[in-house]
C-alpha cells in the first residue's frame, strides 16, 4: 500500500519549516488582541530607538514679549530648557508552552486562545504602567524651573456622583487651560463602573437622541466631556490601587498609591514612551521536552515629559 501524499498547511511551497505559515497567523492574532485591548500607548509621545538602554526626551520652557523702544538693542530673550530621561526596561514576556501529548488528547483548539490571552496581558501590563504614570505625573513638580506641576483636584464623592465628577472634569480642563496646555489630544481614563455612571448623567448625554455629540444613551458611549475624551479602563481597576511597591524589572518609576484616584486626566505631553523592540513572537517546538513553546515579547520603557499635562481627580 503506497504512502498517502499530505499537504502540509504550515509549509511554504511543500517545503522547509512545517510550521512557517502558522507562526504568521499566530502573530497576527497576538498583534490584533494587543492592539485592541490597549488604550494607553497612542496617549504618550512615543520615540522608537535603535539600540541603547534609554533615550532622553528635550524639555523647552516658554518665551516672552516685550514691547521695544526704537533705538534700544534687541538681545534676545533666555529660553530655559530641560531634559527626561526614559529608561528601556527589562524584556517584558508573555508565554505559553504546549505539551504535544496534551494537544494530541484535547478535543479542541486552545493556540488562538493563548494567543489572544498573551497579547491582552501584554497590553494590560503597558496599560497599567502608564496609568500609573499619568497618577505621578498630576503629582509631580515643574520639569522646568518656574513652571508648573501636575494639578490635583479632590472631589470627597466623585466615584458615586457623576455630576460632581463632571464638574471636576472641567475643573481639570480649566487647569489645563490655563496653563497652556493645547486643547487637542486631551484624555480622561476612568474605571468602567464610573464610566457608565457619566453615560446615564443628562448633563452629558441627550437621552433621547445623543444629538449634542458626545455619545448616545441607548448605546452606552460617552465622547467627550469639557472637550476631553473619555476612555473607559479595566485596567484603571487594578492602576487605580495601592501599587506602592516597585516591580522588579522596570527601570522607570511607575509605583504608587493611587487607590483613592478616581480618574486622571491629561494632555498626549504629559508621558513619553521609549521603544528598542516592539511588539514580537516566537515559537518553537523544544524536542527535549516534546512541546512548542510561543513568546510573545517586547521591550520598552515610560516616563513623565511635562507634569503641567496632566491633572487627576481623587476621592481624599
Amino acid at each position: 500500500m503506497a504512502n498517502a501524499t499530505v499537504s502540509r498547511l504550515g509549509q511554504v511551497n511543500a517545503s522547509g519549516d512545517a510550521n512557517a505559515l502558522f507562526l504568521k497567523v499566530w502573530s497576527g492574532e497576538v498583534l490584533a488582541t494587543f492592539q485592541r485591548e490597549n488604550k494607553m500607548l497612542g496617549m504618550t509621545n512615543v520615540r522608537t530607538i535603535s539600540s541603547g538602554k534609554s533615550a532622553q526626551f528635550p524639555v523647552i520652557g516658554t518665551t516672552s514679549a516685550s514691547y521695544h523702544t526704537p533705538g534700544n538693542e534687541i538681545v534676545g530673550t533666555s529660553v530655559k530648557h530641560a531634559e527626561k530621561t526614559i529608561n528601556i526596561d527589562d524584556l517584558l514576556v508573555s508565554s505559553a508552552f504546549i505539551a504535544n501529548i496534551d494537544e494530541a488528547k484535547n478535543h479542541y483548539d486552545v493556540r488562538s486562545t493563548y494567543t489572544s490571552e498573551m497579547g491582552r496581558a501584554l497590553a494590560n501590563t503597558v496599560d497599567k504602567n502608564l496609568l500609573q504614570l499619568a497618577v505621578l505625573s498630576a503629582q509631580a513638580s515643574a520639569t522646568i524651573t518656574g513652571g508648573s506641576g501636575g494639578t490635583q483636584i479632590t472631589d470627597a464623592d466623585a466615584n458615586t456622583n457623576a455630576t460632581s465628577l463632571i464638574a471636576s472634569i472641567f475643573e481639570c480642563a480649566q487647569a489645563l487651560d490655563e496653563k497652556d496646555v493645547p486643547s487637542e489630544d486631551r484624555f480622561c481614563v476612568v474605571k468602567p463602573d464610573v464610566y457608565y455612571q457619566i453615560v446615564q448623567n443628562d448633563k452629558i448625554l441627550n437621552r433621547d437622541f445623543g444629538a449634542n455629540g458626545n455619545g448616545v444613551y441607548s448605546d452606552g458611549t460617552v465622547i467627550k466631556v469639557a472637550g476631553i475624551n473619555i476612555v473607559k479602563s479595566n485596567t484603571a481597576v487594578t492602576a487605580f490601587a495601592d501599587n506602592s511597591s516597585a516591580v522588579s524589572g522596570t527601570n522607570n518609576t511607575y509605583n504608587v498609591d493611587a487607590q483613592y484616584v478616581v480618574a486622571t486626566v491629561f494632555h498626549k505631553s504629559a508621558i513619553g514612551t521609549v521603544k528598542l523592540m516592539d511588539l514580537g513572537m516566537e515559537s518553537e517546538y523544544d524536542l527535549r521536552r516534546q512541546g512548542s513553546l510561543m513568546v510573545a515579547k517586547m521591550a520598552l520603557g515610560h516616563g513623565i515629559l511635562r507634569p503641567e499635562s496632566a491633572s487627576l481627580i481623587k476621592t481624599q
